[in-house]
C-alpha cells in the first residue's frame, strides 16, 4: 500500500471514529424485541388453538390458511404496516385466546386398539435420546420466515429504513437475521456431534473431518458462485460494504464445516464451544483493536481480489464464534434431558436456558457499557465481539421464550410417551406444519427467496409503488415461498446443503 493510500485510510478511520455515534442507524434493541415478541405472540394463539380445540388436527386448507396467517403474515404485518405500532398486533393476535379457552372442547379421537403384543413391545423400546422438540422447530421456522420476507421487504417503501442493515455501527432487524441464521445452523450442527457420543465414537482424525465437511461445504461454495454470477451479470443492485465485492453469504456458510472440523481439535484443550466462541471472539477483537486491522476493513482501498472482499473474509471469524455458541446450545436443548418425567426434564432445561440466557446478556452489556465495560459498539460489518455477543444472547433468550411459551400452552408436548410412534405424533400435534416446512428444507427455502426476490426487483419498481401494491406482492410473495416449503414437506423431500 502507498504512503498516499495509508495517509487516506487513516484520516477517514479518524472522522469515521470519531462520529461513530451518528453512525446508528439501525432500531434500537428493545423495538427489535417488540417485532419479535409478534412471532411469538403468533404461536401462543397457534398453541392455544390447537391445545383446545385441536384446530390444526386434521390438517384441512382452512387449518393451512390460518397456519399462514398466524405464522407469515403476522410476521409481514410486523414490519410493514404495524411496524410504528408492534403492541397492537400483540394486542390483537392474543385479544381472541381468553374466548378459545371458553369454547366447549371438541370430544378426543378415538384411539385405535392395540394387539397386546404391540403394547408390550412398545413398553420394551428405548425411548429416543434425540427426540424432535417442537419448540426448537418453532424456533427456527419462524427465524427463517422473517429472513425470507425481509429480503424482498426491504426493496419497497413500507418497510422502515431503521429495519434495514446499517451500514457500520449500530443494531437492526435485518442485522440480527444474518446472525441468527449462523446461530441457528450451529444448533443443529449439535446433532451428529450428539449422536457420536451416544455410540462411543472417537473424534476422527483431523484430515477425514476436513474430507467429511469439505463434502457439506461444496454445494454452499456452488451456490455462492451462483449468485456472484448472476448478480453480476443481471447488473443487481448490491451493497459492497456489506461482505464485499465477491463475498456473499453463501461463502460465509460454505466456509465453516471445514472450521468448525478445526476447532474440533482445541475442543481437547477447552471442552466447552461457548469457551472456545468466546476465546475466538475476544482474539479477533483484540486484532481489531491492537492492530490496523479495524480501520482497513472500514476504510482500506479495494486494489486486489483481497482488499475487496475484507468484509466477508474477516466478519467470518465473528461469525464462526457464533456458530460455535449455537453449537454449544445445541448440546444443551437437543439431548432428551435430566429427570424421569417430562416435566423435570422441561424444569431443568428452562432453568439451564435461563442461565445461559443471563450469560450471554451479562457478556454483551460487559462489552458495550460506556462506564463499567469495554465501551465497544455494536457491528455487523466487523461482525466483532459485540455482534457476536449480541446474537447468541438474542438467540439463546429467543429460543427459551418459545420453550416457555411451549410448556405454558402446549403442556402435552414435554409429557413422556410410551413409545416412539406416539412421541412423534405428539411432535407433529405440537408444531406448525407451516413452521416444520421452512424449518425442515431451510436453505432451499431462502435459495428460493432469494431468486424470487431478484425476479420481483428485475419486473417491478419496488421504489415506486404505492404501500397496497406493495403489501400484495409481498403476501404473494410469502404464499409462493411458503407454498414450495409446505409442497416439499408434503412429498416428504429434504434439500440438504
Amino acid at each position: 500500500m502507498s504512503r498516499a493510500a495509508e495517509q487516506a485510510m487513516a484520516a477517514s478511520y479518524k472522522a469515521l471514529k470519531e462520529d461513530f455515534v451518528s453512525n446508528l442507524t439501525g432500531g434500537e434493541i428493545p423495538e427489535i424485541n417488540y417485532v419479535t415478541a409478534v412471532a411469538s405472540a403468533a404461536v401462543i394463539l397457534w398453541s392455544t388453538l390447537q391445545a383446545r380445540q385441536s384446530f390444526f388436527k386434521p390438517y384441512t386448507p382452512l387449518a393451512f390458511a390460518v397456519d399462514f396467517l398466524l405464522n407469515v403474515c403476522a410476521i409481514l404485518l410486523a414490519i410493514t404496516l404495524y411496524a410504528s405500532n408492534p403492541l397492537l398486533l400483540n394486542a390483537l393476535l392474543l385479544a381472541p385466546i381468553p374466548v378459545i379457552y371458553f369454547l366447549p372442547r371438541p370430544p378426543p379421537p378415538k384411539k385405535a386398539k392395540l394387539p397386546p403384543s404391540v403394547t408390550e413391545k412398545q413398553s420394551r423400546e428405548t425411548p429416543n435420546p434425540l427426540p424432535k422438540k417442537a419448540f426448537v422447530t418453532t424456533y427456527r421456522g419462524a427465524m427463517i420466515v422473517v429472513t425470507c420476507i425481509a429480503i424482498l421487504a426491504v426493496d419497497f417503501r413500507i418497510f422502515p429504513r431503521r429495519f434495514a442493515k446499517v451500514e457500520n455501527w449500530g443494531t437492526s432487524l435485518m442485522d440480527v437475521g444474518v446472525g441468527s441464521f449462523v446461530f441457528s445452523a450451529g444448533i443443529v450442527a449439535a446433532r451428529p456431534i450428539l449422536k457420536a457420543q451416544l455410540a462411543g465414537e472417537k473424534l476422527a482424525p483431523l484430515g477425514t473431518r476436513l474430507a467429511q465437511s469439505s463434502r457439506h461445504s461444496l454445494p454452499l461454495i456452488v451456490l455462492g458462485l451462483v449468485r456472484l454470477y448472476s448478480v453480476k451479470g443481471l447488473d443487481y443492485a448490491e451493497h459492497v460494504t456489506e461482505y464485499g465485492v465477491h463475498w456473499n453469504f453463501f461463502f460465509t456458510m460454505g466456509f465453516l464445516p471445514p472450521f468448525v472440523a478445526l476447532f474440533q481439535s482445541a475442543f481437547e484443550y477447552v471442552p466447552s464451544y461457548a469457551g472456545l466462541a468466546v476465546a475466538l471472539g475476544l482474539a479477533y477483537q483484540a486484532a481489531l483493536e491492537f492492530t490496523d486491522l479495524k480501520a482497513f476493513v472500514l476504510t482500506g482501498p479495494r486494489t486486489n481480489l483481497f482488499d475487496k472482499n475484507r468484509e466477508g473474509i474477516f466478519s467470518f471469524f465473528g461469525y464462526l464464534a457464533i456458530f460455535l455458541a449455537g453449537q454449544e446450545l445445541g448440546l444443551l436443548v437437543l439431548p432428551r434431558g435430566e429427570g424421569s418425567t417430562g416435566g423435570e426434564q422441561r424444569k431443568k432445561l428452562l432453568f439451564k436456558m435461563g442461565a445461559w440466557s443471563a450469560v450471554w446478556i451479562v457478556l454483551f452489556w460487559a462489552s458495550t457499557n460506556y462506564s463499567y465495560g469495554l465501551s465497544l459498539a455494536v457491528s455487523r460489518r466487523l461482525a466483532n465481539l459485540p455482534y457476536f455477543l449480541w446474537i447468541a444472547a438474542f438467540n439463546t433468550t429467543q429460543l427459551t421464550a418459545f420453550c416457555l411459551v411451549e410448556t405454558l400452552f402446549m403442556p402435552n408436548a414435554h409429557k413422556t410417551s410410551a413409545s416412539k410412534k406416539e412421541e412423534e405424533e405428539v411432535y407433529r400435534a405440537s408444531t406448525s406444519r407451516v413452521l416444520e416446512a421452512f424449518n425442515r428444507n431451510g436453505l432451499a427455502i431462502f435459495l428460493v427467496a432469494n431468486l424470487l426476490t431478484g425476479l420481483v426487483n428485475l419486473t417491478v419498481p419496488t421504489l415506486h409503488v404505492t404501500d397496497l401494491q406493495a403489501m400484495g406482492i409481498l403476501v404473494a410473495y410469502a404464499a409462493t415461498v411458503t407454498g414450495v416449503a409446505v409442497g416439499l414437506d408434503l412429498y416428504d423431500i429434504s434439500i440438504k446443503m
